[in-house]
């Protein structure tokens, strides 16, 4: 995180990141292709792989973005289904109502968009089947009260998907990603955006975040067994399934 961001108190952080997100949300899913090489797409199919989905299943995507992993979710669960999109940043959810309206031609369950924190989800105990988080959960202000809000949600047997960066496995993987996360991402993100400083912050919170293990650790202490995970893509992003006891 850059020392301008770093200073601030944590409710003003939080805001500049919520602000951050919507000056950047009718570009985002642009500048997540362009920077991943599209990569990102093949990891989040395999993060809704991985939540175990069946038809008339309810889904929920936490920090959902421009929608792109709920609108796959509705379609898993079918029109007997239903997906929840939970974000803190409206613009974001703008974009995502727009995507959600733009793609009715396809049969799927109803969507529901909620503006709201992680750390406080809207939603009643043991509602859902499935609960996903793609490169989110290192933005919400407290992740370990969210793992308990996505445990306390989630009915005995449903699954939790987290989905973060990682840290690559290879030496010389590991250095020519520092390298473009470096510089690639805060300058071209920027460029395209606007918005230097919010692709700086990604590129530090990437660096920041904890090994796998650590992640595994938090996911268990929310209350949440038989947690595994694995790397895609050399290490670059990580994977983590768990389930809730029965």
């Amino acid at each position: 995180m850059t020392s301008g961001t770093a200073e601030r108190p944590a409710g003003e952080r939080r805001r500049w990141v919520r602000d951050a997100f919507d000056g950047i949300a009718r570009r985002y899913d642009l500048l997540n292709t362009l920077l991943s090489g599209g990569a990102h797409h093949l990891w989040k199919r395999r993060a809704l792989r991985a939540s175990g989905l069946d038809r008339g299943g309810v889904a929920l995507d936490a920090c959902c973005g421009t929608g792109d992993l709920v609108i796959a979710a509705a379609r898993a669960v079918g029109p007997g289904g239903r997906a929840i999109g939970l974000d803190f940043a409206p613009a974001m959810l703008e974009v995502a109502r727009a995507r959600v309206g733009a793609a009715r031609r396809a049969a799927y369950g109803p969507v529901s968009l909620i503006c709201a924190d992680a750390e406080a989800l809207p939603i009643r105990d043991a509602a859902v089947d499935a609960v996903t988080i793609a490169f989110g959960l290192r933005n919400v202000a407290d992740p370990a009260r969210a793992l308990r809000e996505f445990a306390r949600v989630l009915r005995p047997g449903g699954r939790l998907v987290v989905l973060e960066f990682g840290r690559p496995q290879s030496r010389w993987l590991r250095a020519a990603y520092d390298a473009y996360s470096r510089s690639v991402i805060p300058r071209l993100g920027g460029w395209l955006s606007g918005r230097r400083d919010a692709y700086q912050y990604l590129h530090d919170s990437i660096r920041q975040w904890p090994e796998p293990e650590a992640l595994a650790a938090w996911i268990r202490a929310a209350g949440l067994d038989d947690v595994e995970y694995q790397r895609l893509t050399g290490g670059i992003a990580v994977v983590h399934v768990a389930a809730r006891r029965a």
